[in-house]
């Protein structure tokens, strides 16, 4: 896929030797450096718990007590044991998103690549977890929609016409889902980090600064919006198969 590269408000400098040879994509190198940033918060943060957590800690339980309310309020009872994904993408993209406003940096989510990398994860794993609960067969059959439930006689005449339309219907909307999620949050963290770009060249220091907060809010809504959608695309997929059971 071609590489879409947003004009960074601030050149990045070149502290990643891999960067400023162009052996590794810059937006490949912000990755790394935001999985290594949180894998070493969350080494510091754990390796010493408390029964009482205090600092760090108190911030971090809080953070997954908040992924414990969404998972519990969209999935369902069992949506506690999808945290490690949907938890793990919140962070990445979060931080990610907001790693584009300090300067020498860009924020990952702002290249195309990444987003759709993020939408495939999401579209493969709920589909995984949809044949789990309920078995290949199974699931693939809520595809071909409630054909089943049609009285015998239009079962045989009309069954297959309807079931084959709901196939593709469903399958249609199926595919839009990783291109509507990575496009919005791709579109949406461009487009803040280009705004902020111009506005810093046409009027420094002023215009940018009430900007920022701006472009903070945005970067918490646009996760808010990508994990909320992924937890809606899991709920379908484990709701199918209780409503089978």
């Amino acid at each position: 896929m071609e590489s879409l590269e947003h004009p960074s408000i601030f050149e990045i400098p070149n502290f990643i030797p891999w960067v400023s040879g162009h052996t590794v994509p810059e937006h490949v190198a912000m990755a790394w450096f935001v999985m290594a940033l949180l894998a070493v918060v969350s080494f510091l943060v754990t390796r010493r718990l408390k029964l009482v957590p205090q600092g760090p800690q108190n911030l971090f339980e809080f953070v997954i007590e908040i992924f414990y309310d969404f998972l519990d309020n969209m999935v369902g009872p069992k949506g506690r044991r999808y945290l490690p994904l949907i938890g793990t993408a919140g962070l990445f993209i979060l931080t990610s998103n907001l790693l584009g406003l300090i300067p020498g940096f860009k924020s990952p989510t702002s290249n195309l690549n990444t987003t759709v990398a993020l939408a495939l994860t999401v579209f493969f794993s709920y589909h995984y977890i949809g044949i789990k609960e309920q078995g290949l067969i199974s699931y693939v059959k809520h595809f071909f929609g409630p054909v089943g439930q049609l009285p015998r006689g239009l079962l045989f005449t009309m069954g297959p016409v309807l079931a084959l339309i709901f196939f593709i219907v469903e399958s249609i909307s199926h595919m839009a889902r990783p291109v509507s999620l990575s496009i919005r949050l791709f579109g949406n963290i461009f487009g803040e980090d280009t705004v902020l770009l111009i506005l810093f060249f046409l009027v420094p220091l002023i215009v940018p600064l009430p900007m920022m907060f701006l472009a903070i809010f945005t970067s918490v809504v646009q996760t808010f919006v990508f994990i909320m959608l992924s937890m809606i695309y899991i709920a379908g997929a484990v709701e199918v198969a209780h409503e089978e059971h």
